[in-house]
């Protein structure tokens, strides 16, 4: 009867590993299970810095996010406020509690007015209040970050987009600024900044 006893024995211990915390697979074969659900890369950081002191982040090869800006009075005039709103193009908004580490193709959006951070976007509208608009000329840009607070960039350019407006008295004033897959407009004046992604100057209307 001994002949018995070891099939049985393994399959006793291979019933209880498949019930515990530890599966019948080898180690190897996890560990490359988990290697399939890492992260893609996410390019190589630069010692470039954007004008806050964050390094640029040069995409990994096949991920090109582009990213546009188009900003206008408020409903009725707005009484100073602007509507801003985000396109993006292979690239995806963060939702809050997210690990701060770099993922390839996501992140979020820095609203600047004149170089000064407004906000950090997790969505693609925003409203700027008329107290960060006064009276004059003013650059409204979008550069995309990843989630651990570098630069996106392209070609060892930033990734952003950029749209000047002018506000008035009366705050109503635009002066328009459309990307440059829009082709332009009569009068527009197109600002460019950097070349991380294709038609990342914005327009105001």
């Amino acid at each position: 009867m001994s002949w018995t006893r070891t099939p049985l024995t393994a399959l006793a211990v291979c019933v209880l590993l498949l019930t515990g915390t530890v599966g019948c697979g080898s180690d190897a074969a996890r560990g490359q299970g988990e290697h399939r659900l890492s992260p893609s890369p996410a390019g190589e950081v630069l010692d470039d810095t954007d004008r806050h002191g964050r390094h640029y982040r040069e995409t990994a090869e096949g991920h090109v996010p582009e990213v546009g800006v188009e900003v206008q009075p408020g409903p009725d005039g707005g009484g100073g406020e602007w509507d801003v709103r985000v396109t993006l193009r292979d690239f995806r908004l963060s939702p809050a509690g997210v690990k701060p580490r770099a993922v390839a193709g996501r992140g979020l959006a820095y609203l600047f007015v004149d170089d000064r951070l407004v906000t950090r976007l997790r969505t693609f509208e925003h409203r700027l209040p008329a107290g960060l608009v006064p009276r004059g000329t003013h650059h409204v840009t979008v550069r995309l970050y990843a989630d651990d607070g570098t630069v996106w960039a392209v070609d060892g350019e930033p990734v952003e987009s950029t749209a000047d407006i002018t506000a008035s008295q009366a705050a109503t004033a635009v002066t328009p600024t459309p990307s440059a897959e829009a082709g332009g407009a009569p009068g527009a004046r197109p600002r460019p900044e950097g070349r991380g992604s294709r038609g990342r100057v914005g327009k105001a209307s």
